[in-house]
């Protein structure tokens, strides 16, 4: 069978796609500018079916419906980056935070230390040889992607390719949800004087040919 083949055969509605998860599952979803709501939100709606699934991730954006108040005892988040989505419900002990350098996560995944059931990925169209791209997100989807037992992928005609070590292949995933829509941006925030006189005061510790990390 082609790639091309197995994609088509692969492809499923939002409901399907998020019936592969099962009670007392770890699912890991894909964060940042890459958060895939639409299926979060499809999985929200099987609240009632599911006991003890727990969430992990790393920043989520927008708005999060698996970590409202109500959902205690069908999903609960394990945390790797705490971010406005839930940070009320770890700040109410309704979710958990792990404390992790952002570089240790992936080897979480690879150790089996935090073995990872099911993937939530959202991905850029398959090239021409049949991979994926991890897209504007790739510090941890990559490692999950690839020890998951199950990988369902959104697939997003307006998620850019990323170049290097960053590409999963059409069979590797289970299933596949293709939508077309912008991702999210976070909006600039006006500065104060405040700020500018903190920025001057950082821009003389700064030598020339310095790296920094932001």
């Amino acid at each position: 069978m082609s790639w091309f083949d197995d994609y088509k055969k692969k492809k499923c509605s939002f409901e399907e796609a998020v019936s592969v998860v099962k009670s007392n599952d770890r699912v890991y979803i894909s964060g940042n500018a890459a958060t895939p709501f639409k299926l979060m939100e499809a999985l929200a709606t099987r609240k009632d079916e599911l006991q003890n699934v727990e969430i992990a991730h790393v920043l989520l954006f927008g708005d999060d419906p698996l970590s409202k108040p109500g959902m205690e005892g069908h999903f609960r988040h394990n945390s790797l980056f705490v971010g406005p989505a839930d940070r009320a419900a770890v700040n109410e002990g309704r979710a958990d935070y792990i404390p992790v350098f952002l570089y240790e996560i992936p080897t979480l995944f690879y150790s089996g230390e935090l073995p990872i059931d099911i993937a939530f990925m959202h991905l850029s169209p398959p090239d021409e040889h049949g991979f994926m791209s991890y897209g504007v997100e790739c510090l941890a989807s990559k490692a999950a992607a690839e020890t998951a037992k199950i990988v369902v992928a959104q697939v997003n005609e307006k998620m850019p390719r990323a170049l290097g070590d960053s590409f999963i292949h059409v069979s590797r995933v289970s299933k596949v949800i293709e939508i077309s829509e912008e991702l999210p941006e976070l909006a600039p925030i006006p500065f104060t004087d405040v700020e500018k006189k903190i920025g001057s005061n950082i821009a003389g510790l700064v030598e020339d040919g310095s790296t920094l990390q932001l």
